[in-house]
């Protein structure tokens, strides 16, 4: 095998620098079978650099002592054996081979968490106020809680395992303290983050935005989370496999959901997208997926419906602020960012899966019922399919604190129609937070402090544009934006089937791209986050 190291350009991530990793299959799967193997016709001096399927001295079916083992528990000297016939395991699912090693190390939680701890450098003043505007913005955190320590606090109790494009190394962590257990699902996933890297570079892919992220992901980890499918089949069906008898972590909190649908929307719509690329039938097209990696999907949109060509427009805000406020920055830069179609039906969502009235309700997120697989997560949805484009633009006053902050958050729309559709969806979602008119300022809207996201909120539909301007008055709206929150009559009518207040004392961060401007690697240091509390989301929705 070849040792050379590739080079690897270093991402820099913060603690939310990361990604999901799912564990559940998909309904439906085809089996891979030992027919349509590429290692069917073995050759007679098979090779670790040229041969699908066999790596190191090790065929993809082969069986290992530690197969038998009840709790599979791998010992060093175990270990890569097992590592190296699940590369094999991935490549011939895949249909590529390993260009070089990949080291494995199995750690405890307890141990992760100590890691952890003292891996994510501390983010700065800028970047936690930006962090935290940008959930409040969508509703997921109010100004009370630390989005960055909330997903820090998430991360910590489900992370299963990552790959570090910078090491070349993968760690898969276990939830017994004394003898951890390999996973061999986990690493296979992993596995195939290391087969991506070494074959398309991982850490060139641009990450500056929510929903750049968001599309990358849609294809580097739906295609992780297909090989990871058909291998748990394998494992099911014709392989022996090291797995735990249960993937359960104990006791968890409940997550932020809306933290939740903004990062497990590449790992549920993934896998799909992927199979578009394939092909149907039988025969796969694996050099178009291949090739997919040198023209990536350009937005959530295009992961949310395989086959649709959705180019974002360029959005961009104008600065029309006065001598009171400044664009917040990060390191010199003005703080922007596209969400995307992906984190807004997140928005829209969250409220339901946590037991609240929304504007999305939990049977439409999960239009197969709570006992469904988690893959039938449904983000395709009126109020957002007709998304073209956006910008988030932060702002802040003198003294740069999240008291004195506001945004102007620009909106395209594919027609006037779906336009229109989006702003009901948000005149609903200010109703469940309980706003109400401001008297004397057109179509402008204000929430009181106890409810959690207070502000004045000014609306302006202009065709196929939405813009939303928030800030602390309304007379601190006109100043972030001239020409916001006009004297005049409303044009628009706030839900009134809502109720005075919807708000949640508890709601919690969301946006997985709090790391202000940074990519969102899913690769870095921090990385891989198990799917959250599947038997939560099915208690919730069935109270």
């Amino acid at each position: 095998m070849n040792r050379t190291r590739p080079r690897v350009v270093a991402l820099a991530v913060l603690a939310s620098a990361i990604v999901l990793l799912v564990l559940v299959a998909g309904p439906g799967l085809p089996l891979l079978s030992i027919a349509d193997d590429p290692t069917q016709d073995r050759p007679a001096d098979p090779s670790t650099e040229d041969t699908v399927g066999y790596v190191d001295g090790y065929w993809y079916d082969d069986e290992l002592s530690v197969d038998r083992s009840d709790d599979a528990t791998v010992s060093e000297d175990d270990l890569e054996a097992v590592v190296s016939r699940s590369m094999a395991r991935v490549e011939t699912i895949r249909g590529l081979t390993f260009e070089e090693d990949v080291s494995v190390d199995v750690i405890s939680r307890q141990e992760y968490r100590t890691q952890n701890d003292t891996s994510i450098a501390d983010p700065t003043a800028d970047q936690r106020l930006q962090s935290n505007l940008r959930l409040e913005a969508l509703f997921m955190a109010d100004r009370e809680t630390s989005a960055i320590d909330e997903q820090q606090s998430l991360y910590d109790g489900s992370v299963a395992g990552y790959y570090d494009p910078e090491t070349d190394e993968i760690v898969v962590v276990s939830e017994d303290p004394d003898d951890p257990a390999l996973d061999e699902l986990t690493l296979g996933h992993e596995l195939v983050h290391a087969l991506q890297d070494q074959h398309h570079d991982l850490t060139s892919y641009e990450r500056e935005t929510q929903d750049q992220a968001n599309a990358k992901n849609g294809l580097i980890e739906g295609d992780a989370v297909w090989v990871e499918n058909r291998y748990e089949t394998r494992c099911s069906e014709d392989w022996a496999c090291t797995l735990p008898s249960t993937n359960s972590q104990g006791d968890q909190p409940e997550p932020n959901w809306g933290l939740y649908l903004t990062i497990f929307q590449p790992y549920d719509d993934g896998p799909d997208y992927v199979d578009a690329v394939l092909g149907e039938g039988d025969s796969r097209d694996w050099d178009a997926l291949d090739g997919a990696y040198d023209d990536p999907p350009a937005s959530s949109s295009e992961v949310i419906r395989p086959g649709e060509d959705r180019e974002p427009r360029d959005v961009d805000v104008e600065d029309r602020s006065s001598e009171n406020w400044t664009q917040h920055e990060i390191d010199g830069a003005v703080a922007n960012d596209s969400l995307g179609e992906a984190t807004m039906v997140s928005m829209f969502a969250a409220d339901g899966l946590a037991g609240e009235e929304s504007v999305i309700e939990a049977d439409e997120l999960l239009p197969d019922g709570p006992y469904g697989t988690i893959e039938n997560i449904d983000y395709d949805h009126e109020v957002t399919d007709g998304w073209a484009g956006d910008e988030l633009v932060t702002y802040v006053g003198e003294n740069e604190s999240i008291e004195e902050s506001g945004y102007v958050w620009e909106t395209e729309w594919e027609s006037t129609t779906e336009a229109e559709q989006f702003l009901e969806g948000y005149l609903e979602l200010l109703s469940l937070h309980g706003a109400e008119d401001v008297d004397g300022h057109r179509n402008t809207f204000a929430i009181e402090d106890e409810d959690g996201y207070p502000g004045a909120y000014y609306l302006e539909n202009d065709g196929e544009r939405v813009t939303i301007v928030r800030g602390p008055s309304a007379g601190a709206v006109s100043e972030i934006d001239a020409g916001s929150a006009p004297e005049g009559d409303d044009t628009l009518e706030l839900d009134a089937d809502a109720p005075d207040s919807g708000a949640d004392d508890e709601s919690g961060p969301d946006d997985s791209n709090a790391n202000d401007g940074e990519p969102i690697s899913g690769f870095g240091p921090t990385v891989a986050v198990v799917a959250l509390l599947v038997a939560t989301l099915a208690a919730r929705l069935s109270r």
